[in-house]
């Protein structure tokens, strides 16, 4: 199938081909009939598969056939994103796939001055991207009118509710016309987005292209073993034994994140930190620095773990496991993109073998152990060995390793425990307010 077969506007084809664009991806060749048919979609696609075009490209043809407002109109069309760097990333890509057609668009979010925002709008706007906490200050001080969208869109459903979006997601919904399309993006499906699809969604046609939170196919994943106090020894000697060119290193908190970057700049590796305590700017420096290759590592907290477009990309490693699995889907979802291969490491302590339990749960998979030489864990006081099995029953008389990681091979299957995963806790990271 090519884009010439989704009825697409001559406009939208030129441009699509001038990103060289030739095949769509299989969100965009399920959702674009459905989105110019005039249905609500709720659509589950992994990170890297397309999905920001898959509802773009359909939006600005409708928008292009239902005509062109006064001068000084109202937005037509809504996108809500979870973080500051997704919004603007989406207003780029409506930006470049409507190069060729009339239709505006502008992005508000917060970390940065409103005033410029309010002149934006006020010239008028057809396409409004926005995050939830800066477009209900808008709201508040009169500076939107939201009465004549047509289409909303909610990316990173599933993002937004972990962040607590949920009660400024009700605000806006009910500062929009009851008759509108409704179209809902998730990578995973819980049921805080069912609850929420359900709410929202008229008849929607369901479209999802991968199975429910999975990680890419094509990135590689492994992990390293490693006592917690080495873990930045360890990746140090990995950035520099495999002669890394770029990586995406993820941390459980902005604390954290500050501390590795300035210890990696400390071992003659050019590396910054990105976060929610930045300023905009600092965080736009920081990605532009890293995607034109002035900076080799980027060292990142949940908050990057979405909407982040970095192509190539061929590392991410998670410094620190995430306390939600699903967001170890999300950030290794930042490699492998657009059929590219990529790898994904994680450095797991052995306070961390819980966490890792949970992803792999979650994965319906064991991810691979590889031992790296001079790094292997020291016995510590009080660490209790595991021998369980997959099905969690203990084999007592396999090798025990005082890690608690089982076995003794250099590349092992972490085995998974019995204990049920916990409950899921806040995403780490900041609203894009």
């Amino acid at each position: 199938m090519s884009f010439d077969s989704l009825g697409l506007r001559a406009e939208l084809l030129a441009a699509v081909s001038t990103e060289g664009y030739t095949i769509p991806t299989p969100i965009q060749s399920k959702t674009i009939p459905l989105i110019l048919e005039g249905r609500d979609v709720l659509a589950g696609a992994q990170t890297g598969t397309g999905k920001t075009a898959a509802f773009t490209l359909p939006m600005l043809q409708l928008l292009s056939l239902s005509g062109q407002g006064e001068k000084g109109r109202f937005p037509r069309a809504l996108v809500l994103a979870p973080t500051r760097e997704l919004a603007a990333q989406v207003n780029e890509s409506i930006r470049t796939y409507g190069r060729n057609l009339r239709q505006s668009s502008t992005v508000v979010f917060g970390g940065v001055g409103i005033q410029p925002q309010i002149d934006a709008l006020r010239r008028g706007v057809d396409i409004l991207v926005a995050t939830p906490g800066r477009l209900l200050d808008h709201a508040g001080q009169g500076t939107v009118n939201l009465s004549k969208v047509e289409i909303l869109v909610l990316d990173e459903a599933d993002r937004m509710l972990d962040m607590g979006f949920i009660h400024d997601i009700k605000r806006i919904l009910k500062l929009l016309p009851s008759k509108r399309q409704n179209l809902l993006f998730s990578a995973t499906y819980n049921d805080e987005v069912k609850r929420l699809a359900d709410g929202l969604l008229h008849n929607p046609a369901l479209v999802e292209v991968a199975r429910r939170n999975t990680a890419a196919e094509n990135v590689s994943q492994v992990v390293h073993p490693v006592g917690h106090t080495r873990k930045r020894e360890l990746l140090s000697h990995l950035i520099r034994e495999k002669d890394w060119r770029q990586a995406l290193v993820f941390t459980r908190t902005k604390h954290g994140a500050n501390r590795l970057a300035t210890q990696l700049v400390t071992d003659g590796i050019n590396a910054t930190a990105i976060h929610g305590n930045k300023s905009q700017s600092a965080r736009t420096k920081a990605l532009a620095d890293f995607k034109s290759g002035a900076v080799k590592i980027l060292v990142a907290t949940d908050i990057a773990a979405r909407g982040l477009d970095i192509d190539s990309l061929p590392h991410v490693v998670n410094y620190d496991l995430p306390n939600v699995p699903e967001d170890y889907v999300h950030r290794i979802g930042r490699t492998g993109r657009a059929g590219a291969n990529g790898i994904a490491l994680s450095l797991v302590s052995s306070e961390e073998k819980d966490l890792l339990v949970n992803i792999q749960r979650l994965l319906g998979r064991n991810i691979p152990v590889e031992e790296v030489q001079g790094f292997k864990f020291e016995a510590s006081s009080g660490s209790a060995p595991s021998t369980r099995q997959p099905d969690g029953r203990h084999d007592h008389n396999r090798p025990r390793r005082p890690d608690g990681f089982g076995g003794n091979s250099s590349r092992r299957p972490f085995r998974q425990g019995k204990e049920a995963a916990g409950r899921r806790g806040e995403a780490t990271g900041r609203k894009g307010r």
